[in-house]
């Protein structure tokens, strides 16, 4: 007979076996599970921890950046401030003056002058740089101040064509930055009443004739030479001058194009005969020009500086 108690216990013993080395795996995979689970508790609080760094860093950089941008306005502010203050006083005497600058951004390219060069002639000038910004602004002042100071050599600042030819050869555009700028330049000679203008590469001054205008004069006139390129563009130039006669009561708007190029009705852009022709029929001045022109054009700034210089004989 076979003894049956040795596969008795063998077989018994098995499904023990299985059940400890099952058991055993289930915690080799509970303990790797948890190793894992530690790794990803550590890796999300380093993440936690690095993010709170990284968003003080951000505070503090956003804190210097909004310090930084803070000065640079007040700088810019600073810097329309000292544009306005070389910027002429009225006159009330004759020839009186009025004007009005509207820069399209915080610093623009536009500015103008007059004075009196002796006890017979003054002088009157509006320039306009290319572009916007410190460049511009600083090239404008500086020819400002040129003028001002009638600080050019070879040049008779009585004669606009001798001042035009001697502000091109002082500041030729590969010398400043690429920067080249229009100029309208007139001189008064009080005793005859003359007035002698030259234009480089500048829209025409507006002259609205008085009461006073002899008979078959027209009413207005645009003044403007042919032929005279933008300061600074190109070397060796020569500029012409004209001559007109002004009277009393005559009024002459010296302007920059930024007075002029906005759509008007029909989407068309306004025109230097169309602007002439609201001012004389309305008899305004700067104020009353801006408001027309305004009135032509979208919410917010101008496309370009406004700048209007009147100039009553």
């Amino acid at each position: 007979m076979k003894d049956l108690s040795n596969s008795t216990v063998a077989s018994s013993a098995t499904p023990a076996g299985d059940d400890a080395a099952e058991l055993a795996r289930v915690r080799l995979d509970f303990a790797q599970l948890q190793e894992e689970y530690d790794d990803l508790k550590l890796l999300y609080e380093a993440m936690i921890e690095h993010g709170e760094a990284v968003e003080d860093q951000l505070a503090e950089q956003n804190l210097l950046l909004e310090r930084t941008q803070a000065r640079l306005d007040e700088e810019l502010n600073d810097a329309g401030r000292y544009v306005f203050s070389i910027l002429p006083d009225k006159r009330i005497a004759a020839p009186a003056t009025d004007w009005l600058l509207v820069p399209s951004t915080e610093l623009g390219g536009d500015s103008f002058g007059y004075h009196q060069i002796d006890h017979d002639h003054f002088a009157i000038y509006l320039l306009d740089v290319c572009g916007h910004g410190v460049g511009a602004a600083l090239l404008s002042v500086t020819v400002i101040n040129v003028l001002r100071a009638s600080a050019l050599s070879n040049a008779d600042f009585r004669d606009p064509s001798t001042v035009l030819k001697a502000l091109n050869d002082t500041f030729p555009m590969e010398k400043q930055n690429n920067m080249f700028f229009t100029i309208w330049y007139g001189v008064y000679k009080a005793s005859t009443g003359e007035l002698r203008y030259a234009t480089g590469g500048h829209p025409p001054s507006i002259l609205l004739r008085g009461e006073n205008r002899p008979e078959g004069t027209p009413s207005r006139e645009l003044l403007i030479t042919v032929g005279g390129v933008a300061i600074g563009a190109l070397s060796e130039m020569d500029y012409d001058s004209e001559v007109t006669r002004v009277f009393p009561g005559d009024r002459l708007l010296v302007i920059s194009d930024g007075t002029f190029e906005v759509n008007g009705p029909g989407d068309e852009m306004l025109s230097v005969e169309a602007l002439a022709e609201h001012a004389e029929k309305e008899g305004c001045g700067p104020k009353g020009v801006l408001a027309w022109v305004r009135s032509f054009n979208a919410e917010g700034p101008l496309p370009d500086d406004f700048s209007l210089l009147e100039i009553r004989f």
